[in-house]
């Protein structure tokens, strides 16, 4: 800890003494690393790079209230938001920079007890942290901490994935229950007087998105996070110009997550996932990627959940009754600062 204070000071962000100190004392104490120093304005990464492989790049921008919520925190959200868009798009994520912006006022020991998350998640997920920058805010004009991350992996250049892959027949595929990112934190605010034992899905879906990139008929990947399911479908639809029909009995939603919808009227098919997959795949190798998926602990729960069809052009949700809604793109961010 910093001397001479407890908590951030708009000194910690003034080039000197206090932010040298901050520096050292917490980050780069958790995050050390050969690539990370300190008195360098960039870093310098190993070349090792192969004749087929390609740089991926990826940023994101992490807000979430509160900063901690049940299975994870801000620092840990961080990491697996930025390794998980590289993983999506068939990257192995290596090396990851971290931008903090910290209001004054902040307790050092929350900003210790994030940074050593972050540090303990980017170790688990394969990633170093190289480089780096910090920034205070006058307080009132921050949540406590917002973190800018950028990430950058290695990826095979004979892959191909993303929408123009997509043919009317293919499978839409979850690796998991959706919603229980987007409750945990609802829950964690305890809105509405309400508390319950749901958990964060936070985590990398880095072994989620391996197990399929050699499997014959990948058309696409993407981690539905902000918007949830629903949103990456309108993307999709919007991209494709085809239509898409889920099956709402075989989309994973866990119990918990339907009761806390059904009292406060969320739809948990736009609350925010950080740990699950959706993938697109040829229609005669659905079950063979379910298969791969269901063999991992976080894709045991992994289910066929819809059809992409080229007869209609809207996201439609149909029961086993034949009684269809179709689902309309989210206009209002109904849980906002979730990730």
């Amino acid at each position: 800890m910093t001397p001479e204070t407890d908590s951030i000071t708009l000194a910690h962000g003034n080039g000197g003494r206090r932010m040298r100190e901050l520096i050292t004392s917490i980050f780069v104490r958790h995050l050390g690393n050969p690539c990370l120093a300190p008195l360098a304005d960039a870093a310098r990464l190993p070349d090792h790079l192969a004749d087929d492989e390609a740089l991926a790049v990826s940023s994101d921008g992490v807000t979430v209230q509160p900063l901690f919520f049940a299975g994870g925190d801000i620092g840990s959200l961080a990491v697996h938001g930025t390794v998980n868009d590289l993983a999506v798009a068939g990257a192995t994520p290596r090396y990851l920079t971290i931008n903090a912006f910290l209001e004054e006022g902040l307790p050092l020991a929350t900003l210790e007890q994030i940074v050593a998350s972050l540090a303990a998640a980017a170790q688990a997920c394969g990633v170093q942290v190289v480089a780096g920058d910090t920034k205070v805010l006058p307080r009132g004009l921050c949540g406590g901490l917002y973190l800018g991350v950028s990430g950058i992996g290695v990826r095979s250049r004979r892959l191909s994935l993303g929408a123009e892959a997509i043919r009317p027949g293919d499978a839409v595929l979850v690796s998991g229950p959706v919603g229980d990112h987007g409750v945990a934190v609802m829950l964690a605010r305890e809105a509405f007087g309400l508390r319950g034992e749901l958990r964060s899905d936070s985590a990398s879906v880095l072994p989620l998105t391996q197990a399929l990139l050699a499997l014959p008929g990948l058309r696409f990947m993407r981690d539905p996070t902000r918007g949830g399911l629903a949103t990456v479908m309108h993307e999709v639809r919007q991209a494709t110009g085809l239509g898409i029909t889920l099956r709402q009995e075989r989309i994973p939603i866990r119990g918990g997550v339907c009761s806390v919808c059904e009292m406060l009227g969320y739809d948990p098919l736009y609350l925010a996932c950080e740990g699950r997959v959706v993938a697109i795949v040829a229609a005669e190798r659905a079950e063979e990627a379910l298969g791969r998926w269901r063999a991992l602990p976080q894709g045991r729960s992994a289910a066929r959940i819809g059809t992409l069809e080229a007869d209609h052009d809207r996201l439609l949700l149909v029961n086993d009754w034949g009684g269809e809604r179709t689902l309309l793109e989210l206009e209002d961010d109904p849980l906002p600062r979730i990730c």
